[in-house]
């Protein structure tokens, strides 16, 4: 289960591309209303947290291709920005806190590596505040800017982090 897990996120922004490519043509061809989208989008929040701009969004696929791997781009704080108008983002996230999937940690196995903080778009923003394994820190994973990007959990040398219900 851990080696889908991490294939798929993998793959994430091939990923991304799909949904995002088939939700602009569900909109824009096909006419579907975006209280349908928002609807999806609700549901996705409940179950696995904010995912829908990291997974599905268009516009989440192309502030992706314009920010890059640079936390430190200005494209990386205008993708932080950018979600502040979209209301999936602000249920989404809001939902982060309580969602059924959660990104865990295994405090017995982490070899307090740093690699996953080093990977966080979060923590790499906000490094005082958010920590994955410090746990006198915030978990990014719980906050209302984590779009569940994953990348934390596919470069866990060990697994310590996962996400799951």
């Amino acid at each position: 289960m851990q080696k889908l897990s991490k294939l798929l996120i993998s793959k994430r922004v091939i990923i991304l591309a799909i949904i995002g490519i088939l939700m602009f043509l569900a909109i824009s061809q096909f006419q579907i209303s975006l209280w349908y989208i928002l609807g999806l989008g609700i549901l996705t929040g409940v179950v696995f947290g904010k995912v829908f701009c990291r997974w599905m969004c268009p516009m989440g696929f192309i502030m992706e291709i314009f920010m890059g791997r640079n936390p430190d781009s200005e494209f990386t704080h205008q993708y932080q920005y950018h979600k502040m108008g979209c209301p999936i983002a602000w249920i989404s996230g809001y939902l982060n806190k309580w969602s059924i999937f959660r990104i865990k940690l295994n405090i017995d196995t982490c070899k307090n590596c740093g690699l996953c903080d080093k990977e966080c778009y979060i923590s790499t923003i906000e490094p005082n505040k958010f920590s994955l394994y410090k746990k006198e820190k915030t978990n990014p994973g719980d906050s209302y800017s984590c779009s569940k990007c994953l990348k934390c959990v596919e470069v866990c040398p060990n697994g310590s982090l996962t996400y799951k219900v």
